[in-house]
């Protein structure tokens, strides 16, 4: 091999030592923690995946060993490149001239090739980058250890590990970011969104004020209400006792009409009525939303700090936050009867 090959080769060994230092890094920066936990945690998990997660979790001693490897490829590689390229231009009799060139060739092809360009690529496919490149970065990390604890030493910030976690406006950002690029559609990127009012909402925020809440007598005959119960729409009716503030529990608008149409006029209301569920006015609306899942019914009976019955919330009032209905009543305006304040679609 001739001096001037032997120049060449090496030279591409720095670029592409370079490259690959350089595009590693982006790719480790850039791939998404929870794409890579999720595939480190699959039942069959991708090859690489559980180093790369790990890898992730330390991204200190991660990024510590790229950058001993990139500084050693491009500073300590180019100052022995330039020591043997001035043997090789001096053997020549082109020192003077060719020396310089080189130079500025070289600084021009490592800013380029070694570092613009990978990093580039990198950013565009960084999981497939980052899972080829875990097991040897795991190796590399393994055989600098004495090193990289040193370094840690001096350094404490190195120590600190990556925790995957995230918030709610980040949630909310990336569901944005989503819609904007087509990735989600739209009304999902909203309803993620009011998900989150959920937490902000309580069940006195919702519900159907007693004053205004469909009540029967527990006492009375099924017949007697019988007008009552043509003229509303309400799907669930409180059952009051004798007492102030006594549930007998809530009767179904389908069960009464039922029994209205088999003929049972002369039973009373609280033979047909079920037991109530109790929720206390402050219960946000996540939790009211997961205690109707557990049980079917979907009506609420809401109480005060002192047990006193104060209003009826339903699924629906739920839902209607969900699908964006619902607003918040205005400070001084009256609930209209027999509804809950939300628009209708």
């Amino acid at each position: 091999m001739t001096p001037l090959l032997g120049l060449t080769a090496l030279v591409l060994v720095l670029l592409l030592g370079s490259a690959l230092s350089s595009g590693v890094e982006a790719a480790m920066l850039t791939a998404s923690p929870v794409q890579v936990h999720e595939l480190a945690t699959a039942p069959h998990p991708v090859a690489g995946a559980r180093t790369l997660e790990r890898l992730k979790q330390r991204m200190g001693r991660t990024l510590v060993v790229l950058v001993i490897a990139n500084n050693a490829f491009n500073i300590f590689g180019s100052l022995m490149l330039g020591s043997t390229a001035s043997a090789v231009f001096s053997g020549m009799g082109i020192e003077g001239v060719a020396l310089p060139l080189f130079s500025v060739g070289l600084t021009v092809l490592v800013i380029l090739l070694g570092e613009i360009l990978p990093k580039a690529v990198a950013s565009r496919t960084p999981m497939a980058i980052g899972l080829a490149a875990a097991p040897v970065l795991s190796f590399l990390l393994r055989l600098l250890l004495p090193l990289v604890l040193l370094l840690e030493r001096l350094m404490p910030a190195i120590t600190a590990q990556s925790e995957l976690t995230t918030d709610e406006n980040e949630i909310r950002l990336l569901a944005r970011l989503g819609s904007r690029t087509g990735g989600i559609e739209a009304d999902e990127a909203a309803m993620i969104g009011k998900v989150f009012q959920l937490n902000d909402l309580t069940a006195r925020d919702l519900m159907i004020p007693r004053v205004s809440a469909d009540t029967l007598s527990g006492q009375q005959s099924l017949a007697s209400a019988r007008e009552e119960l043509l003229d509303s729409s309400s799907s669930w009716w409180v059952v009051l006792g004798e007492e102030v503030d006594e549930i007998l529990g809530v009767a179904s608008r389908d069960q009464l009409l039922t029994a209205l149409l088999r003929g049972e006029g002369e039973r009373p209301i609280h033979s047909l009525c079920e037991p109530s569920d109790f929720v206390p006015e402050m219960m946000r609306a996540d939790r009211l939303l997961t205690s109707m899942r557990r049980r079917s019914r979907g009506v609420r009976v809401v109480v005060d700090e002192f047990g006193a019955f104060v209003g009826v919330v339903g699924a629906d009032a739920v839902l209607a936050v969900l699908a964006g209905w619902w607003r918040r009543p205005q400070l001084g305006a009256a609930p209209e009867s027999g509804s809950t304040a939300r628009d209708q679609p």
